[in-house]
């Protein structure tokens, strides 16, 4: 941020506080061994948690230069797990080199996976294992990349902030897929903005509104941890809402166009008609207006209903002028129009570039920080839309509600379970707490 408002000051504090903890986790204190530039040698790659995201980054990942080879692959279902061998096989086939032996399923796989002789660990189970499993993998001294969001709540936010400084002391490279900051377009409309090319920021405004994803249907045979996990996207301790697993790219933007989170959330939200037995726990609909610590305001909205007003975009009014910054275009009032027209190669795999160069040739790396706080805004707003309160920064920040199962198991309860008619608990404003 431009200045350092005492909110600002707070998150430091907590991150701090976090980082600080990290002596504390089982581990961590050994010595800080840092890790030295790979060069080019071959870059051996494990992939923990095989869904299409996985897919997709393994493929990103040993589709960078230089010599890289896939060798280990964890999940917590076999089925998943063949099926994604065999997707990515299929993409680059000469770098997938994953015998039986190094193949593991269940919920303790991560752990086996990060065993072999690995040196990039790419993160892609459903978010709620992201903090465990961030955390095992800086303990190991491994690279990492990991999906947004990195956490479901605010203790994994902090486990998250701990194990980044721990990284950050064994000079371990670490990528977060927020990959819209890989964009040139997106890169060169920000950095307009905030040399004021549309004068003094007003007003920020952000969509993911669209038509919602899939559905699983229970079957008789699975337990209900099976069931949850098989349908992660609509369990909080999984996936955190729709606001955190998709509407966070375009939270994620506006933290960067502000340099830093904001300091107040209040908004409101419900389950309008996405609300069938089959849909869990989460809201279809969000709207938040979040406000930064200089008053500036952004109107979040996003919305999981079929047949509405569609748009994924972030947009800046300023003083001058206007902001589109997805389309790359800014309006001013008394200039000629501006439009990026250079190249703007797929920010999906320039991510994966970016992490395997810096792995090659030393170079600092590190997008833990601004994936921990883009992740903490969208839980801030969660928390202001489920319980209709006004929620300040510091207090959502240092909030001890975490959303996870007293044990990782299939015979395990979840944390939220299902009355006898088969539906869950919904979060309701005016009574749900909102820290």
């Amino acid at each position: 941020m431009s200045h350092t408002s005492p909110t600002r000051r707070s998150f430091l504090k907590h991150s701090a506080t976090a980082a600080a903890a990290g002596a504390a986790i089982p581990g961590m204190a050994s010595a800080l061994r840092r890790s030295q530039p790979l060069g080019d040698r071959t870059l051996r790659v494990a992939l923990i948690g095989c869904g299409g995201r996985g897919r997709g980054a393994a493929s990103q990942a040993l589709s960078t230069q230089g010599s890289v080879e896939l060798v280990a692959m964890a999940d917590a279902f076999s089925d998943q797990l063949e099926d994604a061998h065999k997707a990515i096989s299929n993409a680059v086939p000469e770098r997938v080199k994953v015998p039986e032996e190094n193949r593991f399923v269940g919920f303790d796989a991560y752990k086996k996976a990060m065993d072999c002789d690995v040196d990039l660990v790419i993160l892609t189970t459903p978010p709620g294992f992201r903090p465990i499993h961030f955390e095992h993998a800086v303990n190991l001294g491994k690279h990492i990349f990991m999906e947004k969001p990195v956490a479901v709540d605010a203790p994994g936010i902090r486990q998250v902030l701990a194990a980044a400084q721990v990284a950050r002391d064994k000079d371990l490279k670490v990528g977060v897929g927020l990959q819209r900051h890989h964009s040139a377009k997106y890169q060169e409309t920000v950095r307009r903005i905030q040399d004021g090319a549309i004068g003094e920021l007003i007003l920020l405004r952000s969509y993911w509104n669209s038509g919602g994803v899939w559905t699983r249907p229970r079957r008789p045979e699975q337990t209900e941890m099976e069931y949850q996990m098989r349908n992660w996207y609509y369990f909080n301790w999984l996936c955190g809402d729709h606001i955190t697993e998709q509407h966070i790219h375009n939270l994620d933007v506006a933290n960067w166009i502000k340099g830093g989170p904001p300091v107040r959330a209040q908004g409101q939200g419900g389950r309008q008609v996405r609300n069938g037995i089959d849909n869990g726990e989460i809201f279809d609909h969000h709207m938040v207006e979040f406000t930064y610590a200089d008053g500036t305001t952004l109107l979040s909205c996003c919305r999981h209903i079929r047949n509405c007003w569609n748009s994924v975009s972030e947009h800046a009014a300023g003083s001058r002028g206007t902001a589109n910054v997805g389309a790359g275009r800014i309006d001013c009032v008394q200039a000629e129009p501006w439009k990026f027209r250079g190249d703007d190669p797929n920010h999906y795999q320039v991510e994966h570039d970016v992490l395997a160069a810096a792995i090659r040739e030393g170079t600092p790396h590190n997008e833990a920080g601004y994936g921990a706080t883009s992740t903490m805004t969208s839980i801030f707003g969660r928390m202001a839309t489920y319980s209709g309160q006004s929620v300040a920064w510091d207090a959502a920040l240092a909030s001890e509600t975490a959303l996870v199962p007293s044990a990782y198991a299939w015979d395990g309860d979840p944390p939220t379970l299902p009355d006898e008619s088969g539906r869950y608990p919904i979060p309701m404003p005016g009574s749900t707490a909102p820290y």
